[in-house]
Parts: structure tokens; sequence; C-alpha cells
């Protein structure tokens, strides 16, 4: 039977963090476990019940080297732009040290990518991009990456939710032979954790994004 945290559901909601420093690089994941978790994200909503949904997991050492390649280049050009997340609010006495940490950890990941012992990436199958209004479309593949992470989390393992390696989305689809109609949507990477503890994330005060009948 396989081993879960003692999370309650809020509990695992608020706790399921983007996980970059803590990945241990060293110990091999069993596909077994990845497998579980793949499976739990599939009973996620998909639009019209479509389920076009692929999972690419990566596990050879070469690829995994070769994807994380292709992401340390990307990291290194985000980091270099205004809008990386280490520059923002950096006048803020309380946000701003969060970012700089947030971008520490940006950078470390970026330089390790390749070492994660499993990559994976969720997909989806469609033949053209509509030209209008997408979130139908993408709304069919994240809920279920998303629930690949909780499962992942409740356990013992870490995840990130990524997508920088996007800027190199042609390169990377014909490194792993990606059909044309196979559109990446994110890179997790997916690694036990040290340790299992971690804390809900400092966040704004809600009443400042809230709106109640209107803006």
């Amino acid at each position: 039977m396989t081993y879960t945290l003692d999370l309650n559901p809020d509990e695992l909601l608020t706790t399921t963090r983007t996980v970059r420093k803590r990945l241990d690089l060293e110990r091999p994941v069993p596909m077994e476990l990845i497998r579980e978790c793949i499976e739990i994200a599939l009973q996620a909503p998909s639009g019209s019940n479509r389920q076009t949904w692929h999972w690419l997991v990566i596990t050879d050492a070469e690829k995994r080297a070769a994807v994380g390649e292709y992401y340390r280049r990307a990291v290194e050009q985000y980091l270099a732009g205004p809008g990386a997340a280490g520059k923002l609010h950096a006048d803020d006495p309380e946000r701003g040290p969060v970012q700089r940490r947030v971008g520490d950890s940006v950078a470390y990941l970026g330089e390790r990518m390749g070492q994660v012992p499993v990559l994976v990436i969720p997909c989806l199958e469609v033949r053209k991009l509509p030209a209008g209004n997408q979130a139908g479309l993408w709304g069919s593949i994240l809920p279920s990456a998303w629930s690949y992470m909780l499962a992942a989390r409740a356990r013992g393992l870490g995840t990130a939710w990524t997508t920088l390696h996007l800027t190199y989305e042609q390169e990377v689809s014909e490194l792993l032979g990606l059909p044309e109609e196979i559109r990446q949507t994110a890179l997790i990477p997916t690694a036990y954790t040290l340790g299992t503890g971690f804390k809900p994330a400092a966040r704004q005060p809600l009443d400042d994004g809230l709106h109640i009948d209107g803006w």
C-alpha cells in the first residue's frame, strides 16, 4: 500500500508548494508512484470530456540532461529580463526579500533541472490553436496537472510548475519525438523532498483581490 502523508484536504491544498531547492536529486522515484499520481490526475475535469491529454514522463538521464539544458538557457534569459521574480517589488520591504528568495531558487533549479530524477510534461492534443479565447482549451489540462502535483505532495514528492522551457518548445518537441498536434503545457520536475514539512505561503490579503457582484 502506498504511503501518504497525514494531511487533511485543507492542509494538502495549502502546503503544496513550488519546490526547487528541496528536491532530492539523488533518490530515485519509482515509476509506479508516478503512474499512481497520473491515474489520480485523470479524474480532473476535461472540456466536453474529450480527455485529449497526454503525459510525457522522462527518466532517461541523457534526455533529462538535454531538456535541462534548454531550461537552463531559458532561465538565464528570464533572469536577465525586467520581469524576473527576484526583481519584482524591489522597493517593498515585505515583498522584496520574498521575491529575491524566489529569484534565487529559480536560478538554483535552472542549473539543476536536468538532474531531477523525473521530468513530467503534461500535453494536450490540439490540431490547431484557435485565434480567440483559449481558456477552455488549456482548462482541459491545467486542472489535471495540478491534481498530479497534489497527488505527488501527498506521497512525499515535490514538484514545481514551470513553463520557461517553452522558449524552446520546438526543440524539446523534436528531442522527444512529439507529433505536430501535441502541445506541451508545462515542465514539472518531480522528486522526493528533503523533509516533508511545508507551510502555507505568504499571500496578499483576500480583500485586496475580492470583488462581489462587480468590480
